[in-house]
């Protein structure tokens, strides 16, 4: 991002594909500025400033993933999305909870690597020309002239001649490769079999890691193996593209870059935290709901994680948790984990009137999608205005009758509506479909009236 973003325009940026949750929005442009502005802060406060992270309350489909996920892209920062959930006390069979650091790093390695990548792109376009090139027209063998036959100058006249014969044939070559007119000539690559041999390990929590660098040390083991392919010349511009651009990215420079990147800009969305809050005092298999907690806490307070790229220090890495909090409440975690994510805020049920905006209002929005994907079958959808409220109102409807899913429930009712639509559209090429408020009514007037359909359909 050349410009960091003020936290008006990420609000703004944020509503283009989220309605409504305008207080959760607040807090997290709020975060992400935050971000900037330690970094203009003299070196040594900035290392004493710890992130805010943030604890969002809300049911299931009201937007607190969507907020997280569009917030790492608006930061082009290493963004991880891990349900609480699948991590397991020390002991058990489960993820170890310092896996989602080792799976940010290797987001992250990969992120920058493409950005290298992109930069050395032209020159490593130029190489692989020339190497086609090569295919197209091989060099000439040098002719080893005898020891004692001089003839002098003829000799490298020819020779000079052969040489510039090569170049104008070579340049030819090039601007018709370049022209796209050799593009259905076929020629034979090598390219490196990336094919290692499969290796299971079946391992318990704690030994994870085990397995960080098996494909390196395999990789190592075994020799490389190529194996040659004929393929049409712009596919083998692609291979040898992507071959000479790894050749040309300097990958100690991207891991440095990465972990760094990591340390000071991931985020990570830590989903289901109220899955591992302790309800009461139990016994049996919830005794190790606070054992996850209390795992996770040195990674959210600041710790160093072994990764195969290094070691990478959790302190400034932002922690966006999110839960329901049905039945437990955040004052339910363990207290030290509380006091790391002070900042709380409470995202609120949808009803009709967000439902509407939704349908049509986001840049993603639920109607576009379904006219878009119309559009290849030469099928011209179109919704009516009482039709997309009537959507809304059975959305409503069903959320209040059976479990509140959300915005969620837009897309089974979206898809139960037009089903048969979807499934005609190669037979209707060229038609106008107008969905209307009756259409509505109709198609769905079955599974709203229904309450057991309601559950097993919407």
């Amino acid at each position: 991002m050349e410009r960091p973003l003020m936290p008006k325009e990420i609000v703004v940026e944020l509503d283009k594909y989220i309605i409504g949750q305008d207080d959760a929005k607040r807090c997290v442009a709020i975060a992400l500025r935050n971000r900037w502005r330690r970094q203009q802060v003299p070196k040594e406060l900035r290392d004493e400033i710890a992130p805010k992270n943030i604890i969002m309350i809300g049911p299931t489909g009201v937007g607190k993933t969507e907020i997280s996920r569009r917030l790492a892209k608006l930061a082009q920062a290493p963004f991880l999305k891990i349900e609480a959930s699948k991590f397991t006390e020390v002991g058990y069979v489960g993820r170890d909870v310092e896996s989602m650091i080792r799976d940010l790093t290797e987001l992250s390695v990969n992120m920058v690597r493409t950005e290298e990548e992109e930069k050395i792109k032209d020159k490593a376009r130029e190489m692989a020309e020339e190497r086609v090139l090569d295919l197209l027209l091989p060099p000439s063998p040098k002719k080893a002239s005898p020891a004692l036959s001089l003839p002098g100058a003829v000799e490298v006249a020819g020779e000079q001649s052969e040489v510039d014969s090569a170049q104008n044939t070579r340049g030819r070559l090039r601007s018709l490769l370049r022209e796209g007119k050799l593009d259905e000539r076929l020629v034979e690559v090598e390219v490196v079999d990336k094919v290692l041999p499969v290796v299971e390990i079946f391992s318990t929590t704690g030994l994870e890691e085990m397995d960080i660098n098996l494909k390196d040390m395999l990789s190592g083991l075994f020799p490389k193996k190529t194996k040659k392919r004929k393929v049409k010349i712009p596919e083998a511009l692609e291979v040898l593209t992507e071959e000479e651009a790894q050749k040309l990215v300097d990958m100690d420079k991207v891991v440095k870059l990465a972990i760094q990147r990591v340390e000071q800009s991931g985020i990570i969305f830590l989903d289901e935290l109220d899955k591992i809050a302790s309800r009461e005092p139990t016994h049996g298999p919830d005794v190790s709901r606070e054992g996850v907690q209390r795992d996770i806490l040195p990674i959210v307070e600041g710790t160093t994680v072994m990764t195969k790229y290094g070691m990478v220090i959790t302190d400034h890495i932002l922690f966006i948790a999110a839960g329901a909090f049905y039945v437990s409440k955040p004052s339910d975690l363990i207290p030290e984990l509380q006091g790391r994510f002070p900042i709380r805020v409470e995202l609120g049920p949808l009803g009709k009137e967000e439902f509407i905006r939704i349908l049509t209002e986001p840049q993603n929005a639920l109607i576009t999608q379904y006219v878009e994907l119309m559009k290849p079958e030469n099928v011209h959808l179109s919704f009516a205005k009482e039709a997309i409220q009537e959507i809304a109102q059975i959305a409503v409807q069903v959320n209040e009758r059976t479990e509140d899913i959300g915005a969620r429930r837009l897309y089974t009712i979206m898809e139960k509506l037009l089903d048969e639509v979807s499934f005609n559209a190669p037979e209707m090429s060229g038609q106008k479909v107008a969905i209307d408020a009756d259409y509505v009514s109709k198609k769905l007037e079955e599974f709203v009236q229904d309450e057991d359909l309601s559950r097993y359909i919407l």
